[in-house]
């Protein structure tokens, strides 16, 4: 009987516990939150900072979104975003998890109907470059990219083990047969194109940088995604990139977008943390405003 009262006595006090954490937890601090967050300054800030055009909720000005038409292109007098690895899905935002190793596609299976194959971050990289370089009417070559849009990456095999001895055969991995590769030799030796399920394993790959220039037209923020695929804002110098195609588009000058661009420019936090950033958002809600 003792056992047993003192197990009822443990079991009362993780009731109360409970009740009270679930009081406290549950009820009491999601209150405190909300209220807070009505406080004035807060509650724009607390609602996503949507923005809303003639009672029309467009979106939110810290969450990313793309500017295309129904096909998926880009729409030409509109201020594009960010590349998002997630299709700018809020409800599932995350990193595409490829880093700088990631460099060898994964070749279309030809067995399977409508297998696309899985493009390394350096390919996804190359064909962002080159279709930003098409759609502002710039130079989107890049080092260790195929005109093509491709990484440009050779599988070397050598007589010796270990990468040793004299190279016997040299295959480029992310062009697929029958394409022509972007170099006819390496090291004097043919190049041939890649074939889905051929073991390319014992090779050693080899990134080749190219003639593209070290610095390309088209800015790191217009061909990478962000952490989060969420990224609201762009480089100033890839904005400064899209402005003569804006004021194309929307018959007005260069000058007269580049403002609108300026205004939504804000500065490091708090001085001297990040850089310098533009809101898409707001510059085509505001371009839409000003320049219909």
């Amino acid at each position: 009987m003792r056992n047993l009262s003192g197990l009822f006595r443990q079991l009362s006090a993780a009731v109360r516990m409970l009740l009270v954490f679930t009081v406290l937890l549950g009820v009491g601090y999601p209150l405190a939150v909300y209220g807070i967050a009505q406080i004035p300054g807060l509650h724009s800030r607390s609602d996503g900072q949507l923005v809303h055009v003639h009672g029309r909720t467009v979106g939110s000005a810290i969450l990313g979104q793309s500017f295309t038409d129904a096909k998926g292109d880009p729409m030409a007098q509109y201020l594009q975003s960010r590349p998002s690895a997630d299709a700018y899905d809020p409800t599932a935002s995350g990193a595409s998890n490829l880093g700088p190793e990631s460099v060898v596609d994964t070749l279309p299976n030809p067995a399977s109907k409508g297998d696309t194959g899985t493009p390394s971050l350096l390919t996804q990289v190359c064909a962002r470059s080159k279709a930003v370089g098409a759609l502002e009417h710039v130079d989107g070559s890049r080092p260790f990219c195929t005109p093509s849009g491709v990484g440009a990456v050779l599988a070397v095999f050598h007589a010796g083990p270990g990468y040793h001895g004299a190279v016997t055969r040299v295959v480029s991995l992310n062009q697929e047969c029958p394409t022509t590769p972007f170099v006819a030799t390496y090291h004097d030796v043919q190049v041939t194109c890649a074939r889905y399920g051929a073991d390319y394993s014992h090779a050693q790959v080899v990134p080749v940088r190219g003639d593209a220039p070290s610095h390309p037209a088209v800015p790191a923020d217009a061909v990478t995604a962000s952490g989060s695929s969420l990224d609201p804002n762009i480089s100033p110098r890839y904005a400064a990139l899209q402005e003569a195609r804006i004021a194309r588009a929307r018959g007005i000058s260069v000058e007269q977008v580049r403002a609108v661009v300026h205004h939504y420019t804000s500065g490091r936090d708090l001085g001297f943390m990040g850089e310098p950033v533009v809101n898409v958002l707001k510059v085509n809600v505001a371009l839409d405003r000003q320049y219909p």
